[in-house]
């Protein structure tokens, strides 16, 4: 069905007739799915299929995006009541379907709050404001009509009356800043763009997210792909591209094949491909999906990818937004970024503003992982302090353990003591405490992270994704990789902390570009914040426990309740005593691996220096 005006598709949109009254929604975000949530989703169709009740299965158990919290999954959202389950298993599916499903009670033993089965004053949800993410948990993301029904394509509806020189004007006055990492302007990019000339111009979606422990960028694009697609659209028109792509993964195929599914979907309603809606407008989007390269989260090396080549990046004098996708006028905006743009148009640019913080507003998606109790994706209006993330969205610390440090920004981020807890989350704030905000990861540690050895796993991670293009990322990292492996493996020596600071500010200084540049922030962060860790790694100890051979393991007689955990998981069997009474080291066997550290849940086991001799 292709629709020839704007009238016609609007009708057809008024036209839908309203989605099943009571739903159940099953996560799928990533998180669920590895934890079975597409075997509890047939298993409630099936349940459902059993029922009398005349309406169909298929819309009586629906996929949607994730929902948040991932370590509780699978998780199951019913509305409209709002009810949320935590940890479902296959055979909670008849339970579900008889109470919720059809009578529209609670289970209450899978809530997290028996008393207040809904999400509304969830601790996890409560402090969040979720806007890019609001269709997760209220529709299926390979439904148009879901989208159709929750305000899809009403910008765009709204864009081909206002006009295009409108849509960006709006875009430009709402102070949107890229969600890619940078925070740069999106206004300013879209304007240079827009200027530029040469024909035809391109408009790019960065989806490739290549840092550890994210998925932010995929839980969008699996849980909300005609977001993205309807944002893209609505950047071409204001700029005058008539061609885009959308750069994912190969590790994503779920994301591929949802965005796929979505551009053909548009393509058969009319609202992509030549004369869009009879507007006269042309744009058409294809899906590119890259082979995992850390570095092609850049810019310029994402168009060298696209255009075949070994993605590599380039000197940043040539402007992509003049020449960029085979030297065309290119407008890239990470996929996060697009899907903003559906409702700055929608609502206007003053209402963007109010959300967020002076300077940065809007929210951001944010993965919290990591040493917390609820670790998962939430949302939060940039500005909002990291306090809240961790302690009132993730919980804390785990029982018997204390927060030590946390990690924005992703393996090219800073790590930051608890004393800046109380910093803002937004793009200024944070790299003059030595760190980036990047595509919103956030790892927390706690007191059993050597912040040392975080530094070297870091490290590691970017020198092997460094492309090699330039002396000072190729060797750099490579030098500091080994200084980093000295200091954790007993080698050592003083001076080294020293070194490692000129180090990294040479590569920081020098580095050809923005990923090799902050691939400098472990280290300098976590000297600037925990210098006394590295020198003590300089004299052969760990006090937190984590590097092999250069602590011993002490128990408090006073703190150990006797429970037993060290002693099985020590592999030289240095620990002893009887049933519930304290338990003892011998130093001799102590192999210095820290299992019983992490065993111990009452903090009875720490570290101690190794002795001459011992």
């Amino acid at each position: 069905m292709r629709f020839s005006t704007p009238q016609d598709f609007n009708q057809y949109i008024s036209s839908l007739p309203p989605s099943a009254a009571r739903r159940l929604w099953v996560c799928g975000g990533p998180g669920c799915l590895a934890q079975g949530a597409e075997k509890l989703l047939l298993a409630l169709r099936n349940e459902a299929s059993k029922t009398n009740k005349d309406v169909s299965c298929q819309l009586l158990a629906v996929p949607t995006g994730c929902l948040g919290l991932c370590e509780r999954g699978p998780m199951v959202a019913c509305q409209p009541e709002g009810y949320v389950y935590e940890k479902v298993k296959i055979e909670d599916a008849q339970e579900i379907v008889v109470e919720t499903l059809i009578s529209g009670r609670p289970v209450s033993r899978l809530c997290q709050d028996p008393k207040d089965p809904t999400a509304s004053n969830h601790p996890f949800y409560l402090p969040q404001k979720r806007l890019i993410m609001r269709r997760f948990g209220r529709i299926n993301p390979d439904s148009f009509e879901d989208y159709l029904r929750t305000s899809g394509y009403e910008a765009l509806l709204s864009a081909l009356s206002i006009g295009p020189l409108e849509v960006f004007s709006r875009v430009e006055n709402s102070g949107l800043r890229g969600r890619g990492g940078g925070g740069f302007p999106a206004g300013r990019k879209w304007r240079a763009c827009k200027d530029a000339i040469g024909a035809p111009k391109y408009v790019l979606a960065n989806g490739d997210e290549g840092d550890p422990g994210a998925f932010m960028n995929r839980s969008l694009m699996e849980g909300d792909p005609f977001s993205i697609i309807e944002g893209m659209t609505l950047g071409a028109y204001a700029v005058g591209a008539s061609m885009g792509y959308i750069y994912v993964r190969h590790e994503y195929p779920l994301s591929v094949e949802r965005l796929k599914l979505a551009i053909k979907t548009a393509e058969n309603f009319g609202l992509l491909g030549d004369d869009i809606l009879g507007t006269g407008f042309n744009f058409n989007l294809s899906v590119i999906e890259g082979g995992g390269a850390f570095v092609c989260g850049e810019s310029t090396a994402l168009m060298a990818s696209i255009e075949g080549r070994e993605g590599q990046p380039r000197v940043k004098y040539v402007r992509s937004v003049e020449r960029g996708l085979w030297e065309k006028p290119t407008l890239l905006q990470n996929v996060e970024s697009w899907a903003n743009i559906p409702l700055i148009v929608q609502h206007g640019s003053e209402w963007f503003k109010q959300i967020g913080a002076p300077n940065n507003p809007g929210t951001k998606i944010f993965s919290l992982v990591g040493q917390v109790k609820r670790s998962g994706l939430a949302e939060m209006p940039l500005g909002s302090i990291i306090r809240t993330l961790v302690e009132d969205v993730g919980g804390g610390p785990q029982k018997g353990r204390t927060l030590k440090a946390v990690q924005t920004g992703g393996p090219s981020g800073g790590c930051l003591p608890t004393s800046a807890l109380d910093l803002p989350l937004d793009f200024d704030s944070l790299p003059e405490a030595g760190t980036i905000m990047g595509s919103g990861g956030l790892i927390v540690m706690d007191n059993l992270s050597c912040m040392v050895d975080v530094a070297r796993y870091f490290t590691l991670f970017l020198k092997n994704e460094s492309c090699g293009k330039c002396l000072p990322c190729r060797e750099g990292l490579e030098v500091a990789f080994n200084i980093l492996d000295d200091l954790c493996c007993g080698r050592g020596q003083t001076g080294h902390s020293d070194l490692l600071v000129n180090l990294a500010q040479g590569i920081q200084d020098s580095a050809l570009c923005g990923l090799g540049q902050s691939a400098a922030n472990p280290v300098l962060s976590t000297i600037r914040y925990f210098r006394e860790e590295y020198l003590e790694h300089e004299e052969g100890f760990c006090r937190a426990g984590r590097c092999q051979g250069l602590f011993l393991v002490k128990i408090d007689r006073d703190k150990c309740n006797g429970c037993g955990a060290c002693q099985p998981v020590c592999p030289a069997g240095a620990i002893t005593g009887r049933e519930r009474e304290p338990r003892t080291v011998k130093v001799e066997k102590c192999l210095g691996c820290g299992a019983c550290l992490t065993a111990c849940r009452f903090r009875a086991a720490s570290t101690e220096r190794k002795v001459a001799g011992v």
